[in-house]
């Protein structure tokens, strides 16, 4: 596709993992189309994420404003995490990325996993300070967590107690879910919706759950495994039941509906997608999709001539509807042509193009060297953009 093109350009990439936060990899394609002198062509910079790690980043870029406050990490320390709100015209909105607190990034310096008793404390704690200071609807991203406690951490730091055979508050982590009696939800924070915002569709237990898919990115042996599977079985079973005696009391349920351990999403970031539904009530969103709308992407690409998105490898996983193919199909309701950036592809132009990218401009095409990609992305991303100005922009 050639001829000069005059307009609007919307620059939507996802982050480069380990190079360049998304408003980075914007903000380099932007410099590299306008020294390309691309002609009277606005760039549009709406980083995107798909709500996992640099959620919280893409939309401060997109005005939401920036809220720190200190948490508890994945294994006990303290830790300055940040989330992000916007008033809106139905209430204040915050969005919690859960690794900002309680993900692998967040364990301490040269510090090994801690599959067993890693906790998701940190992540309520984030959302217990947005709601005590407005929030009344939660976007809670999740991705990148260290831990497999099916949320038990977040929702004890909301005010639900997890009680042993003794009557006492079970400690962090999955492998403590073995001993769990009985649910106490009576002192639970209330007063707020949650969206959870993921593409993971695994459930809770089993073969595709959360301890068997996820656990060994988390430094979970075999064994461990087991007893993580064996911790979130009895969460899932105590949970059934402690709803099924609140429904025959005419109490209501913990859970909205039966069956939340086998739902599409609840094995999420180490089953905090469970605790979400089963202890929140929270609704699951596909997490580039909801995003896009936080953003207001489609008021952007309206009227567009381009969109470029991008992230650090495009390959098999993205075409499965990660943040790249999630802008392709937003464009594509608006005519809009979409290409992408990326640190390397492993899929061929046919793959892309069944999923709307027309074409995929790689670092490693013009730098062979992936190291040297890795730490001069910014600047090899200035170049693509001049190579995708040449191709789109050129009369």
């Amino acid at each position: 596709m050639t001829g000069r093109m005059a307009g609007r350009v919307v620059v939507a990439p996802d982050k480069f993992r380990g190079s360049l936060t998304s408003p980075e990899v914007a903000a380099h394609v932007a410099a590299g189309l306008r020294s390309a002198g691309s002609g009277q062509v606005l760039v549009v910079r709406l980083p995107v994420a798909d709500g996992g790690d640099g959620t919280v980043d893409a939309v401060v870029a997109s005005g939401f404003t920036r809220v720190e406050t200190e948490v508890t990490g994945p294994v006990g320390e303290r830790v300055l995490a940040a989330y992000a709100v916007r008033d809106e015209p139905d209430g204040r909105v915050a969005v919690i990325e859960l690794a900002e607190a309680s993900g692998l990034r967040r364990l301490p310096e040269g510090a090994a996993p801690a599959p067993l008793t890693a906790t998701s404390r940190g992540a309520g704690e984030l959302v217990a300070h947005a709601v005590r200071h407005g929030a009344t609807r939660i976007v809670l991203g999740l991705g990148g967590s260290a831990c497999t406690d099916g949320g038990a951490g977040m929702v004890q730091a909301l005010g639900v107690r997890l009680l042993d055979a003794a009557g006492n508050d079970l400690p962090p982590g999955g492998a403590a879910l073995r001993d769990l009696h009985a649910i106490d939800v009576s002192g639970r924070l209330r007063g707020f919706e949650v969206v959870v915002a993921s593409d993971v569709d695994n459930p809770l237990l089993g073969p595709y759950g959360a301890a068997t898919v996820y656990g060994p990115q988390k430094g979970a042996t075999p064994g461990d495994v087991t007893v993580l599977e064996a911790g979130l079985a009895r969460l899932a079973a105590v949970v059934a039941r402690t709803r099924a005696l609140a429904g025959a009391a005419g109490h209501g349920g913990v859970v909205r509906a039966a069956g939340v351990a086998d739902r599409p999403g609840a094995g999420a970031a180490g089953g905090v997608g469970f605790g979400a539904l089963a202890f929140l009530e929270a609704r699951i969103r596909p997490g580039i999709g909801y995003l896009l709308d936080l953003v207001d992407f489609d008021r952007h690409v309206e009227g567009a001539r381009l969109v470029i998105t991008g992230e650090g490898s495009i390959d098999e996983q993205t075409l499965r509807g990660k943040a790249p193919v999630g802008v392709a199909a937003a464009a594509a309701r608006h005519g809009v042509p979409v290409v992408a950036v990326c640190g390397r592809r492993s899929v061929g132009d046919e793959e892309l193009r069944a999923v709307g990218i027309e074409a995929a401009y790689a670092l490693t095409d013009v730098e062979p060297d992936v190291r040297r990609c890795m730490a001069e992305a910014g600047p090899l991303l200035e170049r693509l953009a001049g190579r995708i100005a040449a191709a789109f922009f050129t009369p």
